[in-house]
């Protein structure tokens, strides 16, 4: 019986490791993570960024719009980097970059 237990032992010492995987086999894990990081983080950031710098563009006097923080208003005039807001007998003046997008009656307007 002891012989028996010398043997496997022997026999288990003789077999050579696996070979590990190839070099690209190693590379197609990594690629494959940034090709779905592309696709659903960086491509619709991006169109975001873009959607969000045509709403800026094409805003003039008049619009009603919503800012980042809640302000419902109506745009009173447009400076370089700045517009002045009128709401509810205030008036604002918010850095241009801070407004989130047409009021839900002014984009029924828009359509």
């Amino acid at each position: 019986m002891s012989w028996n237990f010398l043997s496997t032992t022997a026999l288990a010492e003789a077999a050579a490791p696996p070979p590990g995987p190839s070099f690209m086999e190693m590379l197609i894990l990594p690629l494959g993570l940034l090709v779905v990081m592309y696709f659903f983080i960086i491509r619709p950031q991006a169109r975001k960024s873009r959607e969000h710098q045509q709403l800026l563009q094409s805003l003039k006097v008049g619009d009603e719009v919503v800012t980042s923080g809640g302000i419902i208003g109506k745009i009173k005039s447009i400076a370089d980097s700045f517009v002045t807001l009128e709401s509810m007998n205030s008036t604002f003046k918010i850095v241009t970059s801070n407004i989130a997008g047409y009021t839900k009656k002014q984009e029924l307007k828009t359509n």
